[in-house]
């Protein structure tokens, strides 16, 4: 499957705020904090239209967990047809996604990384393996590391961080001496971490 393989910080550059796209232990805040998007600097700051502002918050929310328009479009099209507020089932069909109920359990430093070891058959749920990034999870769900990958020094060093930061949401529980995690809850609006106004995105779906 495609996916965007260049700098991330270049896109947190362009969009403005930090997406959670780089580990804490390489995130170079200096290249972050550069004035302005990437590229050369224009003498006026252009004026951002209706559309040019959804747009960004779209495209925010993409490259945040790392989608393709297809593959959010969808998601937008399921949450649209549900019962509830749209934006905010949208934001957690993503949440619910495998690769990053990996990241928010601790076991990796960043969604892609998390795909990552999903991709490479270290993460179990239920007990059965599972590689695909974009498998849903349920409340009562368990995710562990397979017992072969527990050792590996990736772990080790993004559970010392995890323990550090104290940051793992209340929807889920981890437990680092299991190696392991559970759905408790499905999660809600403030759970969320990412700076990003959902109706925006709605509306510009529903044009």
């Amino acid at each position: 499957m495609a996916r965007y393989r260049g700098p991330v910080v270049k896109l947190m550059r362009r969009e403005g705020v930090n997406l959670y796209l780089k580990s804490s232990f390489t995130f170079n805040r200096d290249k972050f904090h550069k004035k302005g998007p990437p590229g050369m600097q224009p003498k006026r700051k252009p004026k951002v239209s209706e559309y040019g502002s959804q747009l960004r918050e779209k495209q925010k929310l993409k490259r945040a967990y790392g989608l393709l328009e297809k593959q959010f479009r969808s998601l937008y099209e399921e949450a649209s047809h549900a019962h509830g507020v749209t934006g905010e089932i949208l934001l957690q069909l993503l949440e619910r996604r495998l690769d990053n109920v990996v990241y928010r359990l601790g076991f990796a430093v960043t969604r892609r990384q998390a795909r990552n070891f999903i991709a490479h058959n270290h993460i179990l749920v239920n007990g059965e393996k599972v590689d695909i990034p974009s498998f849903r999870l349920k409340v009562g769900d368990k995710i562990e590391i397979k017992p072969k990958f527990r050792t590996s020094g990736f772990i080790t060093q993004n559970i010392q961080l995890a323990q550090s930061l104290n940051n793992i949401p209340s929807w889920v529980s981890s437990d680092f001496i299991q190696f392991s995690g559970e759905i408790l809850s499905l999660p809600e609006r403030h759970h969320i971490d990412i700076p990003v106004k959902e109706q925006v995105i709605v509306e510009l779906y529903s044009k």
